[in-house]
């Protein structure tokens, strides 16, 4: 009995050791590494905020524009999204044929939804701000947040500017290369920019190539998923079932703004972490970059 017991006891003992070398080598893994960084960053709390600012706020803005514009935006949005012609036809439904250009209601407006435009860009750089472990600097950037709006403004109507047969003309293959690449270079703008210099160009890249990879990936499963989704949303809700879809989608450019920094910043650190051990390592070296210049 007593030799029972104690075989049992060791294999206990032995699985929890087994167990406690599984999640020591997850902690130093990519996946240990991510997690952690993510939850650090609360995830899904953010990208569920900032796909709810989005929504409130740059839509209507964008909306009212274009009003003001007389030019109509769901071509645009469903092109971005990538709805297919039934798909398109139910957005459309959205919009005003026939804007009004009322001065009182169109100002309150724009104001409201600039101010939730900027709430948007303040999260996203809390995010980054978070990310790269940086100290807040409150209202001291609102001209910096507001001059990044306008920066993408003029971005959006740059992409809205280029007429169907052009884009055609380049075929898909090119758009994807270009589009990774203009996406790429913006968010590592952003980053560098929103954090008013504080991170050096050559911390962004890798965090920017994974966010234009992700956006890439997103655009793909975009065209593949949500026009079926818009369809069957405004048979089962009517015109309000296209605006659940809306949220969904920028909920998802939430999650893929969140996690391609998040991706980028961990593949950054893990290259720097294997450099530094290679260095102490090697014969006769040793590691003088000091701690916290690679920020400066």
């Amino acid at each position: 009995m007593s030799s029972d017991r104690k075989e049992s006891r060791s294999r206990a003992e032995s699985v929890h050791q087994q167990f406690d070398a599984a999640q020591a080598r997850y902690q130093r893994s990519w996946a240990g590494d991510v997690v952690a960084q993510l939850k650090a960053l609360h995830f899904f709390d953010w990208t569920t905020i900032f796909g709810a600012e989005l929504l409130w706020s740059a839509l209507p803005f964008v909306i009212l524009l274009s009003s003001l514009a007389n030019e109509r935006i769901d071509d645009d949005l469903s092109r971005h999204i990538g709805l297919n012609s039934q798909g398109a036809r139910i957005v459309h439904t959205l919009f005003r044929n026939t804007p009004t250009h009322a001065a009182a209601p169109i100002i309150t407006g724009l104001l409201f939804a600039f101010a939730g435009i900027i709430a948007v860009v303040g999260s996203l750089r809390v995010i980054y701000e978070r990310l790269f472990e940086l100290e807040h600097r409150g209202l001291r950037d609102l001209p910096r947040l507001v001059a990044w709006v306008f920066a993408l403004l003029g971005v959006l109507i740059l992409d809205g500017a280029i007429d169907k047969p052009e884009r055609t003309a380049l075929g898909p293959i090119v758009q994807a290369v270009l589009g990774f690449v203009v996406v790429a270079a913006f968010f590592a703008w952003t980053m560098h920019f929103l954090l008013a210099g504080r991170v050096l160009w050559r911390l962004v890249i890798e965090p920017a190539l994974v966010t234009a990879l992700l956006w890439t990936g997103l655009a793909l499963f975009s065209s593949l998923y949500f026009s079926s989704v818009v369809v069957d949303d405004s048979r089962l809700y009517g015109t309000i079932g296209v605006v659940f879809t809306l949220l969904t989608w920028f909920i998802l450019i939430g999650a893929v703004i969140v996690l391609g920094a998040t991706l980028g910043a961990v593949w950054q650190q893990r290259a720097r972490t294997s450099a530094r051990q290679l260095t102490a390592a090697a014969p006769g070296q040793d590691d003088l970059t000091p701690p916290g210049a690679e920020q400066q």
